[in-house]
């Protein structure tokens, strides 16, 4: 386990993009010293360290990432156990193409979601798009344990804050989605996605 106080993570307690990081530390037993970084309220030093002042914002002595998926990719090579991607180029590619499309279909509704900017019927068509791609999508989890895979992945841990937050975004899952509601259940009970949850997240279930 990392020394408790060379890494931080300057991070939005209520943002999934900041939780998908904070799960991946998690699950790998990385210890890290926690920053929270509300909207509007923006500390010098993560303006010293990154450019755009944005979070998340990990710092481990004088390297400083602040893109999710840089950061994720970082923390899989520096801490390689255990391993949220697959040993083999085929399998680690196909990991990699989930993780954009979880990003370009489901994250991006989530983020028109929640973008008070967005006119209310947007949103709203966002939130149908949403409740019906996952609902769809649905039966792909009875098949393995996590999301097309036997073991946790990088895809679970960008998937997972999404799931958590969609009595937030007003998303209701039908009974159809039975195997994707099962799989929120076993993964939401495990040890090292309630570490992550910052008090806001509790508070949104």
């Amino acid at each position: 386990m990392a020394a408790t106080n060379r890494l931080s993570c300057y991070s939005d307690p209520a943002d999934h993009y900041c939780h998908r990081v904070r799960l991946v530390l998690a699950e790998k037993g990385v210890g890290v010293e926690i920053l929270d970084v509300k909207p509007g309220q923006c500390p010098e030093k993560l303006v010293e360290v990154n450019p755009y002042a944005s979070v998340p914002t990990l710092v481990d002595r004088d390297l400083a990432l602040y893109e999710p998926g840089v950061i994720l990719e970082y923390l899989e090579e520096r801490y390689p156990h255990p391993p949220l991607l697959p040993v083999y180029p085929v399998a680690r590619a196909n990991t990699r193409l989930l993780v954009h499309r979880i990003q370009r279909d489901w994250c991006s509704l989530v983020d028109r979601i929640l973008d008070a900017r967005v006119p209310e019927s947007q949103r709203a068509q966002a939130r149908k798009e949403l409740r019906e791609s996952l609902t769809g999508v649905s039966p792909v989890f009875a098949e393995m344990p996590y999301f097309m895979s036997d073991e946790l992945s990088l895809v679970d841990c960008c998937l997972l804050p999404i799931l958590w937050r969609l009595p937030r975004l007003g998303v209701d899952l039908p009974r159809a989605a039975k195997p994707l509601l099962d799989y929120m259940e076993r993964n939401f009970a495990r040890e090292a996605f309630q570490a992550s949850l910052s008090a806001a997240e509790r508070n949104m279930r």
